[in-house]
Parts: C-alpha cells; sequence; structure tokens
C-alpha cells in the first residue's frame, strides 16, 4: 500500500533533512538509526564474538599499553573502580598472543574525552596489548548511561517521535589482530538503566556483563573475546 505524504509533511521532512546537514549532525544520526541495522546484516555472516555499533564518540591513536594495565585518567577520577579481564582466542579456543584491545567510555557522569571541553585528551581510551596467552586486565571505573544530544535536529525528531535520548552504560570495544577480523563491539551492564529501551537500538544479550563487589574494593567482571580467521571473512579483515 501507498504512503499518502502530504506537502506540509514533505516540506517538514525536507527541512529536518537539510537542518541535520547544516548542524553537522550527520554521524550523529547516521550511528544512532541507522548503523545498527547495517551491524545486523553484516553479523549474519560473522562468526566468533558478537559485533555491535562503534558509535561517535570514537578517538583513534590512543596510547599503546601493555596489560595488565589502569586506562589513563584523571587524578581525581570518579566513579566505582572496575576491573575487566578476559582472554582472546580464536574459534578453536587457542590463545590469540598480543592481541589489541582498543578500549573507550564515558566518565562517570556520562562524557566522552575528545568530546567535553573539560576532560584531558585520551581519558578513559587506550590501546592494550594482551600477553603471550592473550590476556588482558584493565582497571577503569564504571561508565554511566548518557543521552545523545538533542539540541539539535536529532532532539527535535526524538521529541517528535516520543522516543527517549539514552544510551545504557557501555564499554566500547576494538579487538583485533594480524590476520583476524576486527570486533567492534560493546559490553553493557546487567540490570543497567536504558537496558532494554536503548535509543541505538544497539544493545544485545550476548553481550552483557555483571560486575561483583572484590576484597580489593573493585568490581570484577570478565569477558573473553573469540576471534575469526581472515580466510573465513569476505573483504578482508576488517568487520
Amino acid at each position: 500500500m501507498r504512503t499518502l505524504v502530504t506537502y506540509p509533511e514533505f516540506r517538514a521532512t525536507k527541512q529536518w533533512l537539510m537542518d541535520v546537514g547544516e548542524t553537522g549532525e550527520w554521524p550523529l544520526v547516521m550511528d544512532v538509526f541507522f548503523e545498527y541495522v547495517i551491524e545486523d546484516v553484516a553479523a549474519r555472516a560473522q562468526r566468533g564474538t558478537l559485533g555491535t555499533i562503534q558509535g561517535p564518540f570514537y578517538v583513534p591513536d590512543q596510547r599503546r599499553l601493555p596489560s595488565p594495565v589502569t586506562l589513563p585518567a584523571r587524578p581525581d577520577e570518579k566513579g566505582d573502580p572496575l576491573l575487566f579481564s578476559g582472554q582472546v582466542t580464536d574459534l578453536d579456543g587457542n590463545p590469540v598472543a598480543g592481541a589489541e584491545l582498543d578500549v573507550w567510555h564515558a566518565d562517570d557522569q556520562g562524557y566522552y574525552s575528545g568530546f567535553a571541553p573539560d576532560i584531558p585528551d585520551g581519558n578513559l581510551r587506550a590501546l592494550i596489548v594482551a600477553d603471550t596467552d592473550g590476556r588482558f586486565e584493565i582497571t577503569t571505573i564504571r561508565p554511566a548511561p548518557y543521552q545523545i544530544p538533542t539540541d539539535g535536529p536529532t532532539g527535535e525528531l526524538l521529541r517528535a517521535a516520543g522516543w527517549h535520548a539514552w544510551r545504557p552504560a557501555h564499554l566500547h570495544l576494538l579487538v583485533q589482530a594480524p590476520g583476524y577480523r576486527r570486533i567492534t563491539t560493546q559490553l553493557y551492564f546487567t540490570g543497567g538503566d536504558w537496558l532494554h529501551s536503548d535509543v541505538a537500538g544497539a544493545t544485545k544479550p550476548e553481550l552483557l556483563i555483571d560486575p561483583q563487589p572484590g576484597e580489593d574494593g573493585r568490581l570484577h567482571t570478565n569477558y573473553d573475546f573469540v576471534l575469526e580467521p581472515v580466510t573465513n571473512v569476505p573483504g578482508g579483515a576488517h568487520g
């Protein structure tokens, strides 16, 4: 059945699209409303750890640090201390020595370095190198949920549709090694706010972690990653 669009609706849509371009919000719109669809299609032909969207807050070329490591942070960084550990293996369970984990996340107020003027560059970001057994151990803080920007046309669309603007708390990761497909993913916290109504539609049950208090005063959680060899991947190592 054809959808009947009126001229006022057409003009409003046209103006909204122009506003998106003028405000520079196309990356935000694409990442929030479209990337999860593309990622879902790509995942159908992939093996290994599930991926999800990258999102708009990635900054390349961060400090390369060996595991175990504490993510670069401000001296007075607020938030619950979190110890995140695991192992990177191939599809057969063999360790991937020296695998790299590009990790970044928001602070306990929901802000990212590189996108907030009062946060130092590189804060809560690093490229971490796993050991010879593919194991990694990362100390950081538990991030907070956050709202995507709502002061532009993206916010106008959310309000018009009656949608909220919140993303649940998460860790971002790019996991890679030579000869393997790169995993782009996010890990979410069991029981977290907005987990089942993520504005970006990017959460998956397989990507949940459940940190538990340790005797050292930190939250402890573990998650293992499985990389797929490039020979199984149509089009190369990046996915």
